[in-house]
């Protein structure tokens, strides 16, 4: 009986793997699917170890098949750490809090205190309405970063960006009327930082072809920016993970995930409110084009939010 249900189990991941490659994100539930890559597939080790030790070769083979396959797909996530550039060292750095707040998040005195002990430059908030913002004002959270761009909304796409450094002019992207891309700049002392904030549909039943419709054309608004990559900072919550076809589209256009980078793959930011797991996927990110580089990064409780929040370090490369 445990055989023919190990058997299964197999059988089961092999055809959602089989479909991985051959139809990356076409629906819905293969969008949850490959996000949950790293989790997903620990079922094969215990079947592979479990059948060898019983002499099940043919069932350990197979399982052992998919523990490769499971290795394969998270490897370019795993490889893609190294050491920060020597020219960080002597670059002015912006610190960055982003946080995905919660839109029924009805007090922000945590995000106020987590503000005020980090002491960012550049706080980038998904879901914060006008009343949060309000709230992180009479805080005296936002006192050290007078400039502010907002999507002043009571919904999931209202955004908040505070910055100690002036911010450029500010365009909001939108699909079907809701907002999912900020586009701005941080005019620094050393240069300017082209700034995107993301914050795409959740991949829902109800709402995967938006996520899909904004995290593709952020795609196409890098492929489309006039040289590339350089000089520009993408951060917030993507929904979407290495395992997910146009996220990683981002990071072939030549943006860098700043937790990847650091060896921090497996800092998973969502969701922190399940009653026994950890959060099991990392959809928040911090990434870099040329001439900026991630040198530390954390993530942290997010205050009555189901995300963790990330703290981040970016070094600035003058001249880029």
């Amino acid at each position: 009986m445990l055989t023919a249900l190990a058997w299964a189990l197999v059988v089961v991941l092999g055809l959602v793997m089989l479909l991985r490659m051959v139809a990356w994100d076409a629906a819905e539930p293969l969008v949850v699917a490959n996000s949950l890559t790293v989790e997903l597939y620990l079922p094969a080790w215990v079947v592979a170890g479990v059948a060898f030790a019983r002499k099940r070769r043919l069932l350990g083979a197979a399982a052992l098949v998919l523990v490769a396959g499971q290795a394969a797909l998270v490897a370019p996530e795993l490889l893609a750490s190294g050491p920060v550039p020597a020219w960080a060292a002597h670059a002015p750095a912006v610190r960055v809090l982003d946080a995905n707040v919660y839109a029924g998040n009805p007090s922000m005195a945590g995000y106020a205190r987590a503000i005020d002990g980090y002491r960012p430059d550049l706080v980038t908030l998904q879901e914060a309405s006008p009343s949060d913002l309000a709230q992180l004002r009479r805080a005296g959270a936002l006192a050290r970063l007078p400039h502010v761009v907002d999507v002043a909304r009571y919904d999931p796409a209202a955004f908040v960006v505070a910055s100690r450094y002036p911010l450029g002019p500010a365009r909001v992207r939108s699909v079907d009327g809701s907002p999912y891309l900020v586009q701005t700049s941080l005019l620094l002392p050393s240069g300017t930082v082209d700034l995107w904030v993301v914050h795409t549909a959740a991949p829902l039943p109800s709402t995967w072809r938006q996520w899909s419709d904004e995290l593709g054309s952020v795609d196409r608004l890098l492929a489309a920016r006039p040289g590339g990559t350089r000089g520009l900072l993408v951060v917030g919550d993507f929904n979407a993970t290495w395992q997910n076809r146009d996220f990683r589209r981002l990071l072939a256009g030549g943006l860098q995930d700043g937790a990847a980078a650091r060896a921090h793959a497996f800092d998973m930011t969502w969701s922190q409110t399940m009653p026994v797991l950890p959060p099991l996927v990392r959809i928040d990110h911090v990434l870099t084009g040329s001439g900026l580089t991630v040198t530390r990064i954390a993530t942290g409780a997010g205050p009555g939010s189901d995300h963790r929040l990330v703290r981040a370090t970016v070094a600035v490369r003058p001249g880029g």
